[in-house]
């Protein structure tokens, strides 16, 4: 859920000479709402002319509940500067459908890290294969050229022991290689498409945990079995048995 910040006055002016503008305010928003909870992004923007000078500025939060105590308790008060703020929650949303979109592998640790502890969650791969080939061709200039692709299927299996949730994802990652001759390209090209494998595959087996916070601070964990896949039934060697047979229909 996203605050709208706006200034009764403007937020976080500084006259120091060698701040760069945007990082004031943002390093100073950051200190103080990420005393609610967990931020998703947070983003400064000046305000327009017409308004004078100032800025004003959208705090993401992942949790709805940290946005309305964070509201509530910044709503008209003197934060980082001497004149206080307008906070207000985000409500509107562009277009007639809400499209959810799944968190990065970055974003789920750190939400994991945060409500479960760093020694609350564990994950490990369970295959990395590299299932590359030659992947259509292009008409130019008459000529036909085939552009070849590096290609790695991960498998991960992420398990929240105090809990006995245990969930997997299974994500394609791939890099273009534009000169397949050169051992270095293919070799830096391995790597993106390795770590792009392991970071969707990640994201994926997170995207079936439900957390739920409740008010009192204590996390409930359950598995989302709404988001269950064909490959979550199968055992390890089936999975990589799978993934060696027939890469491109998982």
């Amino acid at each position: 859920l996203s605050l709208l910040l706006s200034p009764g006055a403007p937020i976080g002016i500084s006259k120091h000479p060698f701040f760069f503008p945007f990082v004031f305010p943002q390093r100073s928003l950051f200190s103080v709402f990420s005393n609610f909870g967990p931020l998703y992004s947070v983003r400064a923007h000046r305000n327009a002319a017409v308004a004078g000078p100032g800025y004003y500025a959208i705090i993401k939060f992942y949790s709805a509940g940290d946005a309305g105590r964070a509201q509530r308790a910044c709503n008209g008060q003197r934060l980082f500067q001497k004149s206080p703020l307008k906070v207000c929650v985000c409500t509107k949303q562009k277009g007639f459908q809400h499209q959810v979109l799944a968190l990065n592998s970055n974003k789920c640790q750190e939400l994991a890290n945060h409500y479960l502890g760093f020694n609350g969650w564990s994950s490990r791969i369970i295959t990395l294969q590299n299932v590359s080939g030659f992947d259509g061709e292009s008409e130019e200039l008459g000529e036909t050229l085939q552009k070849r692709w590096v290609k790695y299927l991960c498998a991960v299996e992420v398990t929240l022991p105090n809990h006995g949730v245990w969930s997997r994802g299974v994500a394609l990652g791939e890099a273009e290689l534009e000169k397949s001759e050169d051992p270095l390209e293919l070799l830096t090209a391995s790597k993106r498409a390795q770590k792009l494998a392991v970071g969707k595959a990640l994201s994926s087996a997170f995207q079936k945990i439900l957390l739920v916070v409740l008010e009192n601070g204590k996390v409930a964990v359950e598995y989302n079995s709404t988001q269950e896949e064909l490959t979550d039934s199968l055992t390890e060697e089936e999975l990589k048995g799978l993934v060696q047979v027939n890469p491109v229909d998982i």
